[in-house]
């Protein structure tokens, strides 16, 4: 792991965490925290988040909505396996398995509280896909209005290893974005993000307060994640750069700390802040930032990156200098500066042959190439999202 010195202040900024809108939260709840040491769900932990969610909810009315991992984790329990597989098959069957275990969980303890529960199963295509997009918008949202306790997870029975979210962090922080949730709540095994890792130095500093997005913290952070999960604090900063945003603040904590929801609510210092220093995008430019799976690349000069940073205006094909990538019309691709950083993605308007054949020409010449002009540019504003 590579350390990195910084000048973050140790002392909690108790200023900004009495800002915290105390709203709508999305709460994700990781795999190492569910599963009593691969035996299991671990019930009495659940008890405990699941009592002090509904406290959140009865005592100060907020919208909520919980992500969960653990379907695979508790799949492999029942089916008595003590590694988890490598195959994609057998970590759907597992996967689906496993949910049954877990929704019944949750229901009954939250039935306690009278509270109803709703499982949501979602895949990368279901955000990609705008109407599906919306719809899901739609179904959080009538869940909430109703009462309910959305528990979300992905549609792992379903879902290849080409389109999956890759971790449930990254799942939490789009529905953060499809919901526009307030603070984003990951609980996790350690006490939030420290200076170097917990597991390697006990007594390593933890980082109270950041901005979301920091490449310092990017650089710090552990990508290892234990047996039964699959992200670790990297995926979660990452998660928080997405929740951004929507102008969502994301909060890293630990799961086992007594009462951590309900010292958070109280607006008490408890693990990492990260905040997001950028107003919010648009919701269709939001929808644009969820697709996770480029279908091609294009390389622009420097007078395209400029426009395309500084001026908010669409991307043209003269500005273009070369292609990769197999796309169709309306496919999502992204967009690289000379040195190969990516500054921007979005919906284009011609396929893969058609750009080859204009790029580097004005719009002017689009007909006399092709014969015909669909549109002006290859990449409209509307449809484009810059990328940190």
């Amino acid at each position: 792991m590579v350390v990195v010195k910084t000048q973050y202040n140790h002392s909690f900024n108790l200023t900004f965490h009495n800002q915290l809108i105390k709203k709508r939260w999305i709460i994700k709840i990781g795999s190492a925290l569910l599963t009593n040491k691969g035996r299991g769900l671990d019930k009495k932990a659940i008890k405990g988040w699941v009592e002090q969610i509904a406290t959140l909810k009865q005592q100060y009315d907020m919208e909520l909505v919980l992500v969960s991992s653990g379907a695979v984790a508790e799949g492999m329990t029942r089916l008595g396996w003590k590694k988890r597989p490598l195959e994609l098959y057998k970590l759907q069957a597992a996967a689906a398995v496993g949910q049954m275990g877990m929704i019944q969980t949750y229901e009954s303890f939250f039935q306690k509280h009278a509270l109803h529960t709703a499982q949501i199963l979602l895949t990368h295509d279901d955000l990609v896909n705008r109407q599906r997009y919306l719809n899901a918008r739609s179904t959080l949202r009538s869940l909430i209005d109703l009462n309910v306790i959305p528990v979300v997870n992905e549609n792992d029975t379903v879902t290849t290893d080409e389109f999956k979210f890759g971790d449930n962090d990254t799942l939490a922080s789009l529905v953060a974005n499809l919901i526009e949730a307030d603070t984003l709540i990951i609980l996790t095994d350690q006490k939030g993000l420290c200076e170097e890792d917990p597991r390697l130095n006990p007594d390593a500093k933890l980082i109270t307060e950041a901005r979301a997005g920091d490449p310092n913290l990017l650089a710090m952070a552990s990508n290892t994640g234990g047996e039964l999960g699959c992200g670790g604090m990297l995926t979660k900063l990452k998660a928080a750069r997405l929740a951004a945003r929507s102008g969502t603040r994301t909060i890293l904590a630990s799961g086992k700390l007594e009462n951590v929801l309900l010292e958070i609510a109280e607006n008490k210092p408890v693990g990492t802040l990260l905040k997001p220093v950028d107003e919010p995008i648009a919701a269709r430019k939001q929808w644009l930032a969820s697709h996770l799976k480029m279908q091609g690349k294009l390389y622009l000069d420097d007078g395209a990156v400029k426009v395309l940073r500084n001026s908010g205006k669409s991307l043209l094909p003269i500005g273009v200098v070369k292609v990769q990538g197999q796309f169709s019309r309306g496919e999502m691709v992204a967009c690289f500066d000379a040195v190969g950083q990516e500054i921007a993605r979005g919906l284009v308007n011609y396929n893969f042959v058609e750009t080859k054949k204009i790029l580097g020409h004005p719009s002017g010449e689009i007909k006399d190439i092709l014969g015909y002009v669909d549109k002006p540019e290859l990449i409209h504003r509307d449809n484009l999202v810059l990328v940190e």
